[in-house]
């Protein structure tokens, strides 16, 4: 496998968040900490019942916690779906190099093994959602130093040569039906030219910055790290990789229509983004999130 992008820089134990977090925020010092887990980025705990905290894991995480300080308070009265509300700006510590971050707490579980019938019931609000954070006005953004196309998504042939090489990366590890799907997926695609206009983006929209409620329904968006200026086509990729096929008209029906080649660079970015999770899930041995990755994908190549 090529070089695990997802490696770890720093780590932060239970015991060390319970000290930075008693130092600078003494009113917390008694609240129980537990680790919720980690993503590429970040460390997870929750702090009490009403609190989680992110701790970056890499250096390029800093400033994007950093962006995230700064913007989601600007959103707070616009959005329809609740999201982590910075409260705690933690700064550089003896202990620990980077500043960090406390939220209040979105419950929920990621939507994993959920039914075609759940996930139907929730593309209205998806598509609310969506639709309020794409018709943010941008200067907001840009006040905040958010970037323009930070993932250079206008690049449909550099990012196909991407899932080519995580294809070759992914098949020394497993022979399982989605290679050869996938495979052929990006012998055929072809995406035209991308005219739809730049928008607020949360950035990085899949099943594991999602959560559901006990009855399978949307609750809450988190780790918005990567909010920026951008095609709409990168959070679209949702539309493909959490909806079922029969969803996706319900969905633009409240969303509003979008040109063809949004549409397919979404779906590209519906099968790129569970390319990475599978091959982090398979090297972390991650059964579940592997195999729902692998069902992502299958999803997202539904007609």
């Amino acid at each position: 496998m090529s070089a695990k992008i997802w490696e770890a820089e720093w780590d932060v134990s239970e015991d060390l968040a319970q000290r930075l977090i008693g130092r600078q925020f003494p009113q917390l010092a008694a609240r129980p900490v537990r680790r919720l887990g980690h993503g590429w980025d970040n460390t997870v705990y929750r702090v009490g019942d009403e609190y989680v905290f992110r701790f970056p894991r890499r250096d390029i995480a800093v400033e994007l916690l950093q962006r995230e300080g700064m913007l989601l308070p600007k959103l707070a009265d616009r959005l329809p779906i609740p999201f982590p509300k910075p409260m705690f700006y933690g700064g550089v510590d003896d202990e620990y190099p980077c500043p960090f971050l406390g939220y209040t707490y979105v419950s929920g579980t990621f939507p994993i093994g959920l039914s075609d019938e759940q996930r139907t019931a929730s593309a209205p609000v998806l598509a609310q959602f969506l639709k309020s954070l794409h018709s943010t006005p941008v200067s907001i953004a840009k006040e905040a130093r958010a970037p323009l196309d930070h993932r250079n998504l206008r690049d449909v042939a550099a990012r196909k040569e991407r899932m080519q090489r995580f294809l070759s990366d992914l098949s020394a590890l497993t022979q399982e039906e989605e290679i050869r799907t996938v495979a052929g997926y990006l012998e055929r695609l072809e995406i035209g030219p991308l005219t739809q206009s730049d928008v607020l983006l949360h950035g990085d929209l899949h099943f594991k910055n999602m959560l559901v409620d006990e009855a399978g329904r949307l609750s809450g968006i988190i780790d918005w790290g990567d909010i920026g200026i951008g095609h709409p086509g990168c959070d679209l990729n949702i539309v493909y990789s959490f909806l079922p096929a029969k969803a996706r008209s319900r969905f633009f029906e409240e969303y509003g229509e979008v040109d063809e080649a949004t549409k397919g660079l979404a779906r590209m970015m519906a099968v790129y983004i569970p390319m990475l999770i599978w091959m982090q899930a398979l090297d972390a041995k991650e059964e579940a999130v592997a195999a729902e990755a692998r069902a992502v994908i299958r999803r997202a190549l539904e007609d």
